[in-house]
C-alpha cells in the first residue's frame, strides 16, 4: 500500500524519497540530518572562518613550493567548480584546472570554461574519453536499467583529479563540493556509490564485454592509495568561504562573461536530459528537491521560492525537450521507440550486479574503529 503524499514543512523534500521520516512538526529527516552535520560550517564565526582559510592556504602554498602547481581543481563549467577556481586564484594559489570530456559538454559549458581559464591565466588539462568506449559503457548502464548512469562521469572525474594530482606531485584537490549548495544527502535509491569501480566494470562486461581503456576509473583501493599512501587530500574548498551561490553567479557573469544554466548540473547535455526526462519518467525522481531543499535550509532561498522552482517544468519549452530527445537518440544510435522501451522497463538496483560497496563500508568501519581507538586515553 502506497504511503499518502507528504512534504517537509521546512525544506521541500517529500515522500518521493522512500526512506523519508517526518517528526511531529512535519520536518523531515533529510534537512534535520543536514543541519546537524553542517551547522558548524553554515554558522561559523567570520573570524574563525578567516583564520581557518589563512591556515589552509598557507599549508597548500607550502606543499606546492618549487612545483608548477600547488593544487588541482576539477572544472565542469558549473557554478560551484567555477567559483572554487576563481577563489583559488584570488587567494594566490596556482591551480591546474582539470576537465573530463565525455562527449556531452554543452557549447555553453565549453565557453564558460574557456572564458575562466583565459581570464584567470591558468593551465587547463582536458582528458577526452574515446566516444565509442564511453557510449558503449553508457549503453551497458541503460541495458542494466540502473538509476545512476552519471556514475560513469562522476567516477571518471574523480579518478582524473587524483591522477593529475599524483602526476604533478600535488597534495590538494580543491573541489567545488560544499555544504551550502549540496550538503543534503541524496536518497539512496536516487543515486549510487561514486567509487564503485567494480559496478562499472561488471555492468560493462555483462552488457557488451566492454573494457576500460581511455576511461579513467577509481575504486575503494585506489582511493585509499591516493588519500592514505600518496597523501593527496580532496578538500571541499568552498566550505572555507561564506559562499553564496547567487552572488557568485552575478560576479561570474560580470567578470567572466559566465552564462548560468537553468538548473544545477545542466552544463552537460546528457545530465540535462537525464535529470529532466529520464529520471522523472523511468525512476520517478526529481533531484531538484534535494538541490533546492539544501538552498532553503542553508538560507540561500526561501521555501516559497523553492516551491515555485520545483513547480516549473524540467523542460520549460517543449521544443527544447524534443531537441534533446533527437540529440540523445542520434548520439546514442537509438530510435525513439528504443528510448520509450527503455523508459517503460522496470528499474533494477545497482546491487543486482557485482559491487564493491561492501568493501567500502568495511574499510569505513575499520577506519572509524581505528580512529576512535587512537583518540581514547591510554
Amino acid at each position: 500500500m502506497n504511503k499518502p503524499y507528504k512534504i517537509c514543512s521546512r525544506c521541500i523534500m517529500d515522500s518521493s524519497a522512500k526512506d523519508i521520516i517526518f517528526d511531529s512538526q512535519g520536518i523531515c529527516n533529510y534537512c534535520s540530518e543536514y543541519l546537524e552535520r553542517s551547522e558548524h560550517i553554515l554558522n561559523k564565526d567570520p573570524d574563525q572562518r578567516c583564520h581557518e582559510l589563512e591556515t589552509f592556504l598557507a599549508k597548500v602554498k607550502r606543499s606546492g613550493r618549487d612545483k608548477k602547481y600547488d593544487c588541482v581543481i576539477g572544472v565542469s563549467g558549473g557554478v560551484d567548480s567555477s567559483w572554487a577556481l576563481v577563489q583559488a586564484v584570488k587567494q594566490g594559489l596556482r591551480p591546474l584546472a582539470v576537465h573530463m570530456d565525455n562527449g556531452w559538454d554543452s557549447e555553453l559549458a565549453q565557453r564558460n570554461i574557456a572564458n575562466l581559464v583565459r581570464r584567470l591565466d591558468i593551465d587547463l588539462y582536458t582528458h577526452v574519453i574515446n566516444w565509442v568506449e564511453y557510449r558503449n559503457l553508457m549503453q551497458a548502464f541503460f541495458d542494466a536499467d540502473v538509476v545512476d548512469v552519471e556514475l560513469l562521469h562522476d567516477n571518471a572525474m574523480l579518478a582524473m583529479n587524483y591522477q593529475q594530482a599524483a602526476n604533478h606531485g600535488v597534495k590538494f584537490i580543491l573541489g567545488g563540493t560544499n555544504q551550502v549548495t549540496e550538503g543534503m544527502n541524496m536518497p539512496k535509491e536516487w543515486a549510487w556509490f561514486k567509487l564503485d569501480k567494480q559496478n562499472i566494470k561488471s555492468i560493462g562486461r555483462n552488457f557488451g564485454n566492454n573494457r576500460l581503456l581511455t576511461f579513467p576509473s577509481i575504486g575503494t583501493l585506489g582511493y585509499i592509495y591516493y588519500e592514505f599512501f600518496r597523501k593527496i587530500r580532496w578538500i571541499s574548498f568552498l566550505d572555507y568561504f561564506d559562499y553564496n551561490k547567487f552572488s557568485a553567479i552575478e560576479t561570474l557573469k560580470h567578470e567572466f562573461d559566465y552564462q548560468p544554466y537553468t538548473f544545477k548540473h545542466y552544463e552537460s547535455i546528457f545530465t540535462r536530459f537525464y535529470q529532466g526526462y529520464i529520471l522523472p519518467n523511468k525512476f520517478h525522481v526529481d533531484k531538484r528537491r534535494v538541490h533546492l531543499g539544501t538552498l532553503v535550509v542553508s538560507g540561500q532561498m526561501t521555501r516559497e521560492q523553492a516551491m515555485l522552482e520545483v513547480g516549473k517544468d524540467l523542460y520549460p519549452l517543449e521544443r527544447a525537450l524534443e531537441e534533446d530527445k533527437v540529440y540523445f537518440t542520434k548520439k546514442m544510435g537509438w530510435t525513439v521507440q528504443q528510448l520509450q522501451a527503455y523508459i517503460n522497463r522496470a528499474p533494477k538496483h545497482h546491487m543486482s550486479y557485482p559491487s564493491e560497496r561492501f568493501l567500502w563500508d568495511w574499510f569505513v568501519k575499520l577506519y572509524k574503529t581505528f580512529k576512535l581507538g587512537r583518540s581514547k586515553p591510554s
